[in-house]
C-alpha cells in the first residue's frame, strides 16, 4: 500500500475485519484515506462513511420470521427478503481531519451526520 497507495478504502464487515475495526479506521485516518464501511460501528469510531441496511427495520423483519417459525411455519416456506431501507451516515469530524469536503447535496441525503 505504501508503493501504490489507494485513493480510498472500502471495508466489508465480518470475521477478522470486525476484530481489527479500530486499527483499520485509525490507519485510514492516519493515511488521509476516504473510507466507506459496511458496519455502522466503524463510522461511530472514526470512519468516514457508512452505507448499509437500516438495522431497526432489519431487526423487525427478523422478529417477524421468528414469530412465524414459533407459530409452526417451516423456515423453508418463508420468503427470502432483501433489505429495502438503507442508511447513509457521514462523519464530518473525520472528513475535516483528512481534509475532505463533503458536498452539500451529499450531506442533504445523509440519514445522520456526525459532527
Amino acid at each position: 500500500m505504501q508503493k501504490d497507495p489507494p485513493d480510498a478504502v472500502y471495508v466489508c464487515q465480518g470475521g477478522i475485519l470486525n476484530d481489527y475495526r479500530k486499527l483499520i479506521t485509525e490507519f485510514a485516518l492516519k493515511s488521509h484515506l476516504p473510507s466507506v464501511y459496511s458496519n455502522l460501528e466503524s463510522v461511530l469510531s472514526g470512519g468516514l462513511i457508512y452505507y448499509g441496511a437500516e438495522r431497526t427495520d432489519s431487526y423487525r423483519r427478523v422478529a417477524w420470521y421468528v414469530d412465524k417459525i414459533l407459530k409452526g411455519k417451516k423456515p423453508t416456506d418463508l420468503p427470502v427478503e432483501q433489505p429495502t431501507k438503507f442508511e447513509l451516515v457521514i462523519n464530518l469530524k473525520t472528513a475535516k481531519q483528512i481534509g475532505l469536503t463533503i458536498p452539500p447535496n451529499v450531506l442533504a441525503r445523509a440519514d445522520r451526520v456526525i459532527r
